[in-house]
């Protein structure tokens, strides 16, 4: 596995005016290194995100596909795209999303491992009504256990996302398949917001 996924915190940050796609930065959250970039292509009827080394999108690191076109329920399938290895996949569950943003982990072989939840329905409830003024949380996990979070800050000009698979000590969740999930939920569920 590429270094750039072997620490335990990223930062990633949303171009905040991009009209088309989407553009994402993750960095180390120590030194503001960029580990990685990532390009959401516009008008898409299937949903098609890479995620590259660096801003000159010459070495691809993971890609994320949907499975069908146009599903609001969708399932992406995350794949090492150096090795041609499958990660697993991600789908988001449309109903319990409308209260509450909720996915599903699936491993390599569609077998569903764990869930990545925001944080209270309540709270949920509130930044639906608010514009989406509350920042968002998420607790993700794997076998029942808490293996990462996920924490938007409280700046609408410059929206960032703290990464933080501290509690991953026994890599139930590969990280590649986190960092997937992260991008998706920036990507997915903050277009809806924006």
């Amino acid at each position: 596995m590429d270094s750039r996924f072997q620490r335990p915190i990223f930062i990633l940050r949303k171009k905040l005016l991009k009209i088309f796609g989407g553009a994402f930065w993750i960095r180390d959250p120590g030194t503001d290194e960029l580990l990685m970039y990532s390009k959401q292509k516009a008008f898409k009827l299937r949903e098609d995100i890479r995620v590259f080394t660096d801003e000159g999108m010459a070495s691809e690191l993971l890609t994320i596909k949907a499975r069908s076109i146009i599903d609001l329920g969708a399932t992406y399938d995350v794949t090492d795209a150096t090795t041609g290895e499958n990660l697993g996949a991600l789908r988001r569950r449309m109903l319990k999303s409308m209260l509450r943003d909720e996915w599903t982990i699936l491993n390599m072989v569609g077998q569903e491992i764990g869930t990545i939840k925001e944080d209270s329905t309540a709270l949920a409830l509130v930044r639906r009504t608010l514009f989406n003024l509350l920042p968002q949380s998420f607790k993700v996990e794997v076998g029942g256990q808490a293996v990462a979070e996920f924490h938007q800050n409280w700046n609408i000009f410059a929206p960032k996302i703290r990464l933080d698979f501290s509690a991953n000590m026994s890599g139930a969740l590969d990280v590649r398949l986190g960092i997937a999930a992260a991008i998706l939920l920036a990507a997915i569920e903050g277009r809806q917001r924006d």
